[in-house]
């Protein structure tokens, strides 16, 4: 079994800002794992948010070689891989798999296709004048969540509301303190906001539970919500949590996500970072087990090679090809 990674650099349609900075090319990491005539194929758009780079998983993947030969033997592949690498070979063995079995990854799954759910596309952090431009090019779409965390955010998403008559939703990022959340989402709940994700700084969730008893506005954690391990400190604190590929560690990190949380009374976003068809279709094949998705990666991009997940009018499309269901363009234009 062979993995060989190449980088990828994914030019963004706008320049996509959120609390901490912003990004005019996504970078990720694109592994192809070679197994008995078949390629696997993985991917990890890691942050600088959680100490991971393209850098530092490419490095990871030299000094630690691919053990064993059996893609079937996930525990043992994946055991004690740090999430950045982890994600890009747990992706690559399910695709493997899937194609060695000829059947989608939902399908292994036990999933119906028909139950995704609809994803939100995101409006990054910019000027009054740029966000509601971009609003204006996606104003159809029935679900949007708006980046906040900057100076008149709350006036910048009145202005959003008042022209938009869809589903709102907000994220900002670790960009507020808890004062000052309770202040913004009395009035966020006047736009009628569906949740607020992540608002203040990760790590205390007594915190977010002082928030939300003062607050009617629902409350989903995302740089809190690493893993399953995360999960129980953050019961009776959220009503939700967004699970990333990512983050987590790929798809059987992702499941372990989902069940803990079903347990747990929690309900359930997928989220991605900005990345290729790969690790968003990845997130996809998952979605009809979850309660909302962010899975709009491919979306922001202008120039993804890569083609898998599809939207009709914002509802998420799974392929049906074998294992992940993605092909790259000049493959699906030949």
């Amino acid at each position: 079994m062979q993995l060989a990674l190449s980088e990828l650099a994914l030019p963004l349609v706008h320049p996509f800002a959120i609390s901490r900075g912003s990004e005019t090319t996504a970078r990720s990491l694109v592994g192809r794992l070679h197994w008995n005539g078949a390629e696997g194929l993985g991917e990890c758009a890691p942050s600088s948010r959680y100490a991971e780079s393209v850098e530092s998983i490419r490095n990871y993947f030299e000094t630690h070689p691919v053990r064993g030969d059996d893609p079937y033997a996930l525990e043992a592949m994946l055991a004690d891989l740090p999430p950045g690498p982890r994600c890009l070979l747990d992706i690559a063995l399910h695709d493997l798999i899937g194609k060695d079995l000829e059947r989608p990854l939902w399908r292994l799954f036990g999933l119906d296709p028909s139950r995704t759910p609809t994803t939100s596309f995101t409006i990054g952090i910019d000027t009054p004048d740029v966000m509601l431009a971009k609003l204006d090019e996606i104003r159809e779409h029935p679900v949007i969540k708006v980046k906040l965390g900057f100076r008149d955010d709350i006036e910048v998403l009145a202005a959003i509301r008042a022209r938009y008559t869809g589903t709102l939703r907000v994220d900002a990022n670790e960009g507020w303190t808890p004062e000052e959340t309770v202040a913004k989402l009395a009035q966020l709940a006047k736009a009628d906001v569906e949740f607020c994700e992540q608002p203040i700084p990760a790590g205390t969730p007594e915190r977010l539970r002082w928030i939300r008893e003062r607050s009617r506005v629902p409350l989903v954690t995302d740089e809190d919500s690493r893993d399953a391990r995360d999960l129980l400190a953050l019961a009776g604190c959220v009503d939700g949590v967004n699970v990333k590929l990512v983050k987590c560690g790929g798809i059987r990190a992702a499941l372990a996500m989902i069940h803990t949380a079903r347990a747990l009374g929690l309900r359930i976003m997928l989220g991605c970072m900005v990345e290729s068809a790969i690790l968003t279709t990845a997130a996809a094949h998952l979605s009809p087990l979850v309660d909302w998705a962010d899975l709009d990666g491919p979306f922001l991009t202008a120039d993804d090679p890569f083609a898998g997940v599809a939207y009709e009018h914002g509802k998420l499309v799974l392929p049906g090809g074998p294992g992940l269901g993605v092909v790259e363009r000049t493959s699906a234009a030949a």
